[in-house]
């Protein structure tokens, strides 16, 4: 975490993806349709303290969600589903902070946080890659 807050210093944004090296920032796979996981989600959003949903693009498999840090900075966040098949969605999540100054690693936790909530909301569904 502390490797986290140092990077941040300089970098305010992050996002998850196949290729990421912390595994805690890979892309997270649900053994559920991409109809019922977006239901599932944007319920969760909906309810979820701290985060406003703005955005909706089921068509396109795109959430759009601002949060509110600590500190005051507003985060720009992006949730996207794809249905990989029938029976499988993949979830991707990009935060970004407004200013000009890094983040301390607040976009981090943002992505480990809302994950933590999907896993939780989903679990029966999860895939372990």
């Amino acid at each position: 975490m502390l490797k986290r807050t140092l990077v941040g210093f300089i970098r305010s944004h992050e996002t998850t993806g196949e290729k990421a090296k912390d595994p805690a920032l890979k892309t997270r796979y649900y053994k559920i349709s991409m109809d019922q996981a977006w239901d599932e989600i944007i319920n969760l959003l909906k309810k979820l303290n701290g985060y406003k949903l703005l955005h909706e693009v089921r068509s396109v498999g795109e959430i759009v969600v601002e949060r509110k840090t600590i500190t005051g900075r507003t985060q720009d966040i992006t949730l996207t589903l794809f249905g990989i098949n029938p029976l499988k969605t993949a979830v991707d999540i990009y935060s970004a902070s407004r200013g000009s100054l890094g983040d301390l690693g607040s976009n981090y936790r943002t992505i480990l946080d809302l994950y933590k909530h999907i896993d939780k909301r989903l679990a029966a569904y999860k895939i372990d890659n």
